[in-house]
């Protein structure tokens, strides 16, 4: 699993009722991009200072 990177949970931001997705904040604990901080959608049960094993990450370079 080379491509994969784990991160910690920092914030829950918002809860979709309907289709059970999260948006959370979470820190890049590890790699090239190690401290930044970045939002995902979590499917599942989630809570503050869970670890997650992201499949893959993309650094923006700016907001659109």
């Amino acid at each position: 699993m080379a491509d994969t990177v784990l991160s910690e949970v920092l914030e829950i931001l918002e809860h979709s009722e309907t289709k059970g997705v999260t948006k959370v904040k979470c820190i890049i604990l590890d790699g090239e991009n190690k401290n930044k901080v970045l939002v995902r959608n979590v499917i599942g049960p989630i809570r503050k200072k869970d670890i997650l094993i992201l499949p893959r990450i993309d650094i923006e370079s700016g907001r659109r």
